[in-house]
């Protein structure tokens, strides 16, 4: 099928496959993956190039709404799933479209100035130098602990989201490197994103993203969960079907333009694609975009991709130059392996079996 568009059968048959340019053999190798346990937990795949699907798998499996048991849950292309920290690469995508509009202000304005109300915080000469683009770029230099588990009190997101005020307990961290040098993952850095979008365009952030991005790509199924204080998180409370994050992906690919439309500036994607600063496991950070480089036999070299990662194995994977997008959704939540299988299937099963540009 094409993405946006109906169809009458699905389009993951061999046919299909070599028109795209994978081994017909490819569903087959992610079936015989599963069945090995290789490939563990997952309830869905879904894969397009040039927006064309060519893979697509869904199945029964084990779920959560943001830490909420939903017991065993039949997944289809209308279920809507966590994508935890996917919902980052979202929120940049959403500045990008509100700096356009001329709504946010510029990546080099002081972030603290978009907080007037914590003047106390503003008169700190070191919390004067961080700028927007280190919000987005998570170096804000400001202590952060993600790496203790979700269901501990004192990682920091949780305590944000149980904090009295969210956006102070932010801003208030201790400085621990200088602003733009170091890479401290944070679900905080993207809190204040959202809210600088909320100011700006006078509206929520879940309704300014139905207004300039999920109508205009036909999105109409979604939920952003909210914290204690009805605040939507912008660091993991997004849920979408399938199908409407692969939608998201190839408008990336389309260099943000859907059905002749012109929904973000194809320089806010390049711009976000760019690597800023490296991650402390090896891999390149642009504006909430991971990015890296990997083989596929129709390319000589390595080419690069860029991801929306998320807890769980949730992922938007990316290669613009194959014109490739591929949504995982699993349900492997808080646990240190769960990046294994999502990057299985996108370098062993996808990418492993593209043999022809």
């Amino acid at each position: 099928m094409v993405i946006g568009q109906s169809a009458s059968s699905p389009l993951s048959n061999s046919e299909t496959l070599q028109g795209a340019g994978f081994d017909p053999g490819l569903r087959r190798k992610l079936e015989a993956g599963i069945e090995a346990g290789l490939l563990r937990d997952l309830h869905v795949v879904l894969a397009a190039r040039s927006q064309h699907v060519f893979l697509e798998y869904y199945t029964v499996g084990t779920d959560e709404n943001w830490g909420t048991s939903l017991g065993d849950v039949a997944f289809g292309a209308d279920t809507l799933h966590d994508l935890r920290s996917v919902t980052k690469s979202i929120v940049g995508l959403l500045y990008g479209i509100a700096l356009d509009k001329g709504l946010v202000p510029p990546l080099d304005a002081p972030l603290f100035e978009q907080f007037p109300e914590f003047g106390d915080l503003a008169k700190d000469p070191a919390r004067a130098k961080i700028t927007i683009n280190h919000a987005l770029t998570m170096t804000l230099g400001m202590e952060w602990d993600e790496n203790r588990p979700y269901t501990d009190p004192q990682n920091s997101e949780i305590a944000m989201e149980n904090a009295p005020d969210r956006y102070r307990f932010v801003l208030e961290r201790p400085i621990v490197a200088e602003p733009g040098t170091r890479w401290i993952y944070s679900g905080g850095s993207v809190a204040l994103v959202g809210a600088i979008i909320e100011r700006g365009s006078g509206k929520r952030l879940l309704d300014f993203a139905r207004d300039v991005l999920f109508e205009p790509l036909g999105i109409a199924q979604f939920h952003w969960m909210a914290g204690y204080d009805g605040v939507a998180s912008a660091a993991s409370g997004l849920r979408l079907t399938a199908p409407d994050l692969l939608k998201i992906g190839m408008l990336l690919l389309r260099k943000g333009v859907w059905g002749g439309r012109r929904i973000v500036s194809e320089e806010w994607i390049a711009q976000s694609f760019t690597l800023a600063i490296s991650t402390e496991d090896g891999l390149g950070y642009g504006r909430l975009w991971f990015c890296g480089d990997a083989p596929a036999p129709a390319f000589a070299d390595p080419r690069p991709w860029h991801a929306g990662f998320g807890n769980g194995g949730q992922r938007l994977w990316l290669m613009p130059e194959a014109d490739i997008a591929a949504v995982i959704y699993s349900g492997r939540y808080n646990a240190w392996d769960a990046w294994i299988t999502p990057t299985r299937v996108w370098r062993e099963i996808i990418l492993a079996n593209f043999l022809r540009a």
